[in-house]
């Protein structure tokens, strides 16, 4: 399902209402590519022997790379037509509840919270949960921010 309003005056009228995206496979390769690419190469992430033994029983994601997916999994959640440009404008608190385990699947549940006008556009706040499939716990919350400008 998603979320689609006509411009991004209406958004207000889109407060409460939410979305899920599809599942994503969260694999070694994924994890392996981020720590290459921030240079986190802790034990936890990239030994699966070493984090077999470990408190997780395989290796995990970093909690940075599930919080970084929230882009492509909430990409197409939200439809506003009108639209010149989209940018990220922040977050306002992130809890990581339970690590994601290599292979596992992922998905947003993302619920519209909040949406004020500003001299830049409208911002809108969501209620992000990053949830694991076949688990109870989400992996995490966030308030995100994205800002609309109208085009």
């Amino acid at each position: 399902m998603t979320i689609s309003v006509a411009h991004p005056s209406a958004l207000p009228e889109a407060i409460g209402q939410s979305a899920v995206s599809d599942w994503l496979l969260v694999d070694q390769a994924r994890i392996q590519a981020f720590a290459d690419a921030t240079g986190d190469h802790q034990w936890i992430h990239l030994d699966a022997e070493r984090a077999a033994a470990g408190p997780f029983g395989s290796t995990i994601a970093h909690g940075y790379l599930t919080l970084s997916l929230i882009p492509h999994l909430s990409g197409d959640l939200l439809a506003i037509d009108n639209v010149a440009m989209a940018v990220n404008y922040g977050l306002d608190r992130v809890r990581f509840l339970q690590p994601v385990k290599s292979g596992a699947r992922v998905r947003a549940r993302v619920e519209i919270a909040s949406a004020e006008e500003s001299k830049q556009g409208w911002r809108v706040g969501s209620k992000t949960t990053i949830e694991i499939e076949g688990e109870e716990t989400p992996a995490l919350v966030a308030e995100t921010i994205a800002l609309y400008v109208a085009g």
